[in-house]
């Protein structure tokens, strides 16, 4: 038979309580306790407390599930992924419990998850408004917070001011005096598709962050007197800069050709800028390129991108205080603002 805590307990002459102490709350004992049952432990085979036993017994599971819409990879290396875990991660340093990640990519195969894994609680990031996964975790009757989801109100949700922000990267590139713009956008719904953004695209858009964004840039053209009509409009599945380069080949293939490109994401943009210098133009005498998100690399890119800045880091920290019942609100919406470097000047002369 397989050795128990009591077994443990009794091998090093200490009480159950003791014994259990030096696995879950080591503060409590001194180091050279703890060790003398960890020794012990070791010697008898037990590997420590059984989790789904430790759940029942406490009520917690130790941790929480964080849903992303792309795969597991894109959690760990697209920056804007990454700055919204160190901030939810933060506050799970505080509350002693560790983070699931799971992708929405697979709906059926994290549907099944959904309803099996245990955790405290689900964050959910920018998913579809229509998606199964959504409606799988509020049906698992868990603690659940909205990240980037517009308009969310089943759940306490944390999102930005996204259309103020976008209006304010349009209204920028108006003031510089360009006249001829082009966007790069996320996309409107999981289908892979890359190319114009119509009326019939819109129309059947699931994303809200990649509508509000849109609809902030038209927005400043309409206050800086310019017919939103006249936008070059390219969408683009993922969020990488291979897939901004894909899309900024496209937009600058526009005659006549765009003099500036309002891109959704920082990725996108420093993509954009890529494509930009491989067709001979220089950024940003010839081409002018705002992004969205403020990431780390914007800063240091060359040249420095012009974006709209995101608070990713405390919008993590944000979610994870709602879930864990740290704070109360049933929306918090973020403030956004733009950062002028220098991808953005006025037009070249005709």
């Amino acid at each position: 038979m397989k050795p128990t805590l009591l077994d443990v307990a009794r091998a090093a002459e200490v009480s159950r309580t003791t014994a259990s102490n030096a696995f879950n709350r080591p503060d409590q004992l001194s180091a050279a306790l703890r060790d003398k049952v960890l020794e012990v432990a070791r010697e008898l085979g037990y590997a420590g407390p059984n989790p789904m036993a430790r759940m029942l017994r406490t009520g917690r599971a130790g941790a929480i599930g964080v849903v992303f819409p792309e795969s597991v990879t894109y959690a760990f290396t697209d920056p804007v992924a990454i700055a919204l875990l160190q901030g939810i991660g933060s506050v799970c340093d505080r509350e002693e419990a560790g983070v699931l990640v799971l992708s929405a990519a697979d709906v059926e195969a994290v549907r099944r998850t959904v309803y099996q894994v245990a955790v405290d609680g689900f964050i959910m990031e920018c998913l579809a408004a229509d998606s199964e996964v959504v409606s799988a975790v509020l049906e698992r009757g868990l603690p659940a917070v909205a990240v980037d989801h517009p308009g969310f109100t089943d759940a306490p949700s944390v999102e930005i001011a996204e259309r103020a922000g976008a209006r304010e990267a349009a209204g920028h590139l108006l003031r510089q005096g360009h006249r001829r713009i082009g966007v790069i956008a996320l996309e409107t719904r999981p289908d892979g598709h890359a190319g114009p953004l119509d009326a019939g695209r819109r129309a059947g858009a699931v994303y809200g962050i990649t509508m509000e964004r849109l609809a902030g840039y038209e927005e400043g053209l309409r206050q800086g007197g310019l017919d939103p009509a006249t936008l070059v409009i390219e969408e683009q599945p993922g969020y990488g800069r291979a897939g901004g380069m894909a899309a900024a080949r496209r937009v600058l293939a526009a005659r006549p050709r765009p003099t500036a490109i309002l891109a959704m994401s920082d990725e996108f943009a420093l993509g954009a800028i890529e494509a930009a210098q491989g067709l001979g133009l220089r950024v940003p005498e010839d081409l002018s390129v705002v992004g969205f998100d403020d990431i780390p690399h914007a800063a240091r890119s060359s040249p420095p991108l012009t974006t709209v800045h995101q608070p990713l880091v405390e919008k993590g920290q944000i979610a994870a205080e709602l879930l864990f019942g740290r704070r109360e609100a049933s929306s918090i919406v973020l403030p956004t603002r733009l950062v002028v470097r220098g991808s953005t000047a006025p037009p070249a002369p005709v």
